[in-house]
């Protein structure tokens, strides 16, 4: 697997900027829609033979500045931003994660009651390996008969991987797939060797499924959007989702399920013995 983090990021973000969106031309014979090297490098201020280094991870230490013209140029978010600095001290020579602590299992008691009263909504809590922490029983009674919850701790990108159940409970498994890969390299990734552990796994049990997302994926999941799942007595269910992240000594996301049409929202009153209503519809 690549460990040109930081490169691969850089070209795949270049790669999703159109020429029109930063006032260029489209012309005629484009081989790709997003930006040439050369016209990344122009915007940036910085020559295209340094930027063919960083992409190519020849170069893995540009300073604060380059990072920031570059971050300009591929109008990047704000969370991109912070992602992009997270790659570039990661490739530092100086920087390790060998001491980093172990991923957060314990769930503070304010979490757990904020848990509680998001009932009966899906909820659930992760950490930066995906191990699944606290649940609602909503989330519960959606999780449990799909296999979701197997496992101590249970943890969700061995479950999409390794888990044979994943691909029928997810119809759009290809892209639940690509966002847990995300999710894994959100950070230091392999500069983490708890990460870099269970990476090496999946590597091992899931093969190109996994390891040929690693080489081809940024990170940076989406924070929001809507997952199909297939539950064996509600039908496949249409659930928007939004991400919460806990303070960073936490080290761990909260994760609430909402039903995106009203569809949805009748099989989860019905899951949960609600009544009608108790879980609105949301549009994305």
């Amino acid at each position: 697997m690549s460990d040109n983090e930081l490169g691969m990021f850089l070209r795949i973000r270049r790669e999703a900027v159109t020429p029109a969106e930063v006032g260029l031309p489209t012309g005629p014979r484009r081989r790709t829609p997003g930006l040439r090297r050369a016209e990344l490098a122009t915007l940036a201020g910085v020559s295209v033979e340094y930027l063919t280094r960083l992409e190519q991870g020849r170069d893995r230490r540009p300073s604060t500045p380059v990072l920031s013209a570059l971050a300009t140029a591929l109008r990047l978010t704000t969370s991109e931003r912070v992602h992009l600095h997270r790659l570039s001290k990661s490739t530092d020579g100086g920087f390790t994660c060998m001491d980093a602590p172990t991923p957060a299992r314990a769930v503070r008691p304010t979490v757990r009651a904020l848990l509680d009263r998001l009932e009966p909504a899906p909820a659930l809590l992760l950490n930066r390996l995906s191990e699944i922490l606290a649940w609602t029983t909503g989330y519960d009674r959606l999780a449990r008969p799909v296999g979701l919850l197997d496992g101590d701790p249970p943890n969700l990108a061995r479950f999409v991987f390794t888990d044979s159940r994943a691909r029928t409970a997810y119809p759009g498994w290809e892209h639940v797939a690509d966002e847990q890969v995300a999710a894994l390299k959100q950070g230091p990734f392999r500069a983490d060797w708890h990460i870099a552990a269970l990476a090496d796994e999946l590597a091992v049990t899931a093969g190109a499924d996994f390891a040929g997302r690693v080489d081809t994926l940024p990170g940076l999941p989406k924070s929001s959007g809507v997952t199909r799942l297939v539950h064996p007595d509600a039908g496949e269910l249409r659930l928007a989702y939004e991400t919460l992240e806990l303070p960073v000594d936490d080290d761990q996301r909260l994760i609430v399920h909402l039903p995106a049409d009203d569809a949805t929202a009748a099989a989860l009153d019905r899951l949960t013995g609600r009544r009608p209503g108790a879980l609105r519809a949301v549009s994305g």
